[in-house]
């Protein structure tokens, strides 16, 4: 038997979590053991050991890879944050809901959904989106970094996908796919090499084996180049359309109450003025009113509408020479 101070050595590193030390306990107790005659008992510690330190580097190893892979977002955002279209906002009350109360699901052999793809022009709120339902989740969020993803050796990009999808199943996380479609295009490019479909096949594996603990969300302004059978992998298909003069009105109203004063003109005015805009572009316009609005005080306070109208004049010119 093992002498009682390394056994109680081994409880307290055990339940400490130091490694380290713990490796040292175990190493001691084979010694003895050695000095024992009990050679099959130290030769079984030695072995797991020599497993256990293979593991670990092997696990440190595709940390290290995976260190450009993802960055992790923490906010404060939420759906109230954000205007959406009626349907939208109740799939993502249903969504949350379906999370928090997970365990009662289970009772019933029933699964949380976790699967996400969100389309629509930029600008209108996908990645805020992702970022309030991980915040009313009380998730981390992972935002997929394609420059540590997408390698120019072959098959090395499916490899590093691989990596990063077995790093998630470990903890409960929402994993974000920005622009989706650059790794998940349709398979049927002439001018393919064979890359796209081995990092669509890997991609569609990996999203079919995902536990329903790790939340993934795609989001593509280009929803026609995706695969079709990328499509079907997701339970929920939500649309982030161009803001209607509603949803527009509503934005200028909510940007008010949060500067605390109005913007000079009337929510529909705006609205009708800023039509074509996106929700980013309201918020860029918004904020540039807010600059003007500070940096001119006190005398601004009277002169807000001149404000606002000048830097209408200056938007609305810039978007139609961009066009």
């Amino acid at each position: 038997m093992a002498r009682s101070d390394l056994v109680v050595n081994l409880v307290e590193t055990g339940i400490n979590g130091n490694l380290p030390l713990f490796v040292k306990t175990v190493e001691a107790i084979a010694e003895e053991a050695r000095g024992r005659h009990h050679y099959h008992f130290a030769d079984r510690l030695a072995s797991l050991l020599n497993e256990t330190k293979q593991e670990s580097n092997r696990t440190q190893s595709n940390i290290s890879d995976l260190q450009n892979a993802f960055y992790e977002v923490y906010t404060d955002k939420t759906l109230a944050d954000i205007v959406l279209p009626e349907t939208v906002l109740k799939a993502c009350t249903e969504l949350i809901e379906e999370h928090h109360r997970r365990e009662l699901l289970r009772s019933y052999n029933l699964e949380p959904r976790h699967r996400i793809l969100l389309s629509g022009p930029p600008g209108n709120g996908k990645t805020t989106l992702a970022e309030a339902l991980a915040n009313q989740m009380m998730l981390p969020l992972y935002i997929v970094k394609y420059e540590g993803i997408i390698s120019r050796y072959l098959g090395e990009t499916s490899v590093q996908l691989d990596k990063l999808f077995e790093h998630v199943k470990t903890r409960r996380c929402i994993l974000f796919f920005d622009e989706f479609d650059a790794i998940s295009k349709e398979r049927g490019d002439e001018n393919d090499n064979g890359e796209i479909k081995r990092i669509v096949n890997s991609l569609l594996k990996q999203i079919d084996n995902l536990p329903s603990h790790v939340i993934v969300i795609g989001a593509t302004n280009h929803e026609r180049m995706l695969d079709k059978a990328m499509w079907r992998r997701f339970q929920v298909q939500l649309t982030l359309p161009q803001p209607t003069r509603a949803m527009a009105i509503r934005w200028f109203e909510s940007f008010a109450e949060r500067i605390g004063h109005s913007l000079g003109y009337a929510p529909s005015t705006l609205a009708d003025k800023l039509k074509g805009f996106s929700f980013a572009e309201f918020q860029e316009f918004g904020l540039d009113v807010q600059r003007q609005y500070v940096l001119g005080l006190p005398s601004s306070e009277n002169k807000l509408k001149s404000i606002v109208k000048e830097r209408l004049e200056f938007w609305v010119g810039r978007i139609r020479a961009d066009q």
